[in-house]
C-alpha cells in the first residue's frame, strides 16, 4: 500500500521576505553537481576525439549493452519506424509538429539597415548556424517530443546540416527507440545516431569517422550530457545544461486541489530528482492538494522509482506566503522551469513574473500541454537560469551578424571622435588607422 505523501513545508509567512539570494537559499532545488561529473565525462570525450567510431562502438556495449556494426542508423531502419508506428502517435505527432512550426516560423528575425547618418549604415543580418547535433534522451522515457522540439526551431531558423543522436537501445536491436526514428521521418531528418550521454556530445563536438563535427549541440539529457557540453563550451555552441525538471505553481484558494495535485505529480514522473513546488497564500489548499495526492498517484505507474523520491526529496515543498504579491517575489527568486499560474485574476498575475522558462495560465493550460501540444518550446531553462537564459528557439540557432558600411564622407565626419576616444584608451594605432585614410590629418568634424 502507497504510504501517505507530505510534502516539505516552508513558511515564509508573517514577515518581510528576505532579498535576492538569501530567498533563493529558502527555496528547494535539486542537488546536480555538473562539476563533479566532469572527472567522469572528460576521458570519454577524449577517447572518443582519439578513437572515433570504435570508442562510440565500445561505449554503447558498456553503457547501454548492445553491441554496434555501425553507429549511423540505416535509412531503412528510420522508414520501417515510421511505416510500423501506431497511427494514434503519428497522428499525435503530426499534430505537434505542425502547431510547433505555427509558432516558431514567427520567431525569425529579419534583416534590418539602420542609417546612423547620411552615407552610414548599420545592417543586421541573421545567419543560421551551418550544422547543429541534437539530442533525444533515451534513459527511463522515451522523448519523441524532444526530437520535435529541436529540430523544428533548427529548420524554421534554417539550417542546412541537422544530425540527431539518441541512446542505443538494446531492446531494439541497438537502434534509438523506435519512435524517436519516426519522428525523425515525420520531420524529414535522416542523420541519426545511436550514441548516447557525454559520447554524443563527443561525436558532435569532435566528429568522427561518421559523424562530422557540428558548430552547436542542443537538447535535454541527465547530468552525463551536462558535464560534456560544459567541457566542450567554447568549442561548440550549447544551448544550456540543462537539470532535472522542475514545475512550480503559483496558487490561490481560488485553485482546484485536484488539478495542481495531477500537475505537481506530471512531473515528478520524469526522475526521481524532478522538483515539484507549490507557492500559494491558502493553507487551505495546501491541506486539500496534500489530500489528492495520495489517490492520483496511487492509480498511476512510476510511483516507487520517480514520483515518491521526486516528491518526498529536498528539491520539492509546498511554500506558504503572505499572498500573492509575496508568492511573485517567490516565484521569481525560484525561477522555474515550468511555471503554472493559477490565481483568481490569472493572466494579470501572469503578465508581472519575470523569471521563468515558460508560463502556463489558468486552469486549463498545463504543463503537460506545453510538453506536447502547445506550440510551445519544452526545453527550458532549469536550475534557476530562467533569470538570465530563455528557452530552445530559432534565435537560437541564429546568429546576428552586424554589416557596417560608410562612405568616405561619412566616415570623414566622425573620424575626430574616433581618434580622441582612441587615444583616451591609450589606443592610438586605432585611430592612425583612420588618419592614414585622410593622408594622416584629422577632417574638421561638423
Amino acid at each position: 500500500m502507497l504510504q501517505s505523501i507530505s510534502l516539505t513545508r516552508i513558511d515564509l509567512r508573517g514577515g518581510a521576505l528576505p532579498e535576492g539570494g538569501a530567498l533563493r537559499d529558502l527555496l528547494p532545488r535539486a542537488e546536480f553537481d555538473v562539476e563533479a561529473a566532469l572527472d567522469k565525462v572528460r576521458p570519454i570525450c577524449e577517447d572518443v576525439h582519439h578513437r572515433g567510431d570504435a570508442a562510440l562502438i565500445e561505449y554503447a556495449e558498456k553503457f547501454d549493452g548492445v553491441t554496434l556494426e555501425r553507429v549511423r542508423v540505416p535509412a531503412k531502419a528510420i522508414a520501417t519506424a515510421l511505416e510500423q508506428l501506431d497511427p494514434e502517435v503519428r497522428a499525435a505527432l503530426e499534430e505537434s509538429i505542425r502547431r510547433a512550426r505555427i509558432v516558431h516560423r514567427e520567431q525569425r528575425r529579419e534583416t534590418h539597415t539602420t542609417r546612423v547618418v547620411p552615407g552610414g549604415t548599420v545592417t543586421e543580418k541573421w545567419v543560421p548556424v551551418e550544422r547543429v547535433g541534437l539530442y533525444a534522451p533515451g534513459g527511463r522515457s522515451v522523448y519523441p517530443s524532444s526530437v520535435i522540439m529541436n529540430v523544428v526551431p533548427a529548420q524554421e531558423a534554417g539550417v542546412e546540416s541537422i544530425a540527431l543522436a539518441s541512446p542505443a537501445q538494446k531492446e531494439f536491436g541497438g537502434l534509438p527507440h523506435p519512435t524517436i526514428l519516426a519522428a525523425c521521418a515525420l520531420l524529414g531528418v535522416d542523420e541519426v545516431y545511436a550514441a548516447g550521454g557525454a559520447t554524443a556530445v563527443a561525436m558532435f563536438a569532435y566528429g568522427t569517422g561518421s559523424c562530422a563535427p557540428a558548430n552547436m549541440v542542443t537538447g535535454p539529457g541527465n547530468i552525463w550530457v551536462a558535464a560534456a557540453k560544459r567541457y566542450f563550451t567554447g568549442r561548440i555552441g550549447i544551448d544550456a545544461e540543462a537539470g532535472p525538471t522542475e514545475i512550480a505553481v503559483l496558487a490561490d484558494a481560488t485553485a482546484d486541489p485536484a488539478h495542481v495535485a495531477a500537475d505537481l505529480i506530471s512531473q515528478a514522473e520524469h526522475d526521481p530528482l524532478a522538483a515539484a513546488v507549490l507557492v500559494t497564500d491558502s493553507p487551505e489548499l495546501a491541506d486539500a492538494v496534500e489530500r489528492e495526492l495520495e489517490p492520483q498517484i496511487a492509480a498511476t505507474k512510476h510511483v516507487e522509482d520517480r514520483i515518491v523520491p521526486a516528491l518526498s526529496g529536498r528539491q520539492s515543498a509546498i511554500v506558504l506566503v503572505d499572498g500573492i504579491e509575496e508568492g511573485l517575489r517567490v516565484v521569481d527568486a525560484y525561477g522555474a522551469e515550468h511555471l503554472e499560474v493559477q490565481t483568481a485574476d490569472a493572466a494579470a498575475v501572469a503578465e508581472r513574473v519575470r523569471n521563468a522558462g515558460a508560463i502556463f495560465v489558468g486552469p486549463w493550460a498545463p504543463v503537460s500541454l506545453g510538453d506536447y501540444c502547445a506550440g510551445s518550446n519544452h526545453v527550458l531553462p532549469t536550475g534557476g537560469c530562467a533569470c538570465h537564459s530563455s528557452g530552445l528557439s530559432v534565435q537560437s540557432f541564429l546568429r546576428g551578424i552586424h554589416i557596417v558600411d560608410y562612405t568616405r564622407e561619412a566616415l570623414a565626419d566622425v573620424t575626430h571622435h574616433v581618434v580622441t576616444l582612441a587615444e583616451a584608451e591609450d589606443l592610438p594605432a586605432h585611430g592612425a588607422a583612420l588618419k592614414a585614410r585622410f593622408g594622416w590629418k584629422v577632417p574638421d568634424g561638423k
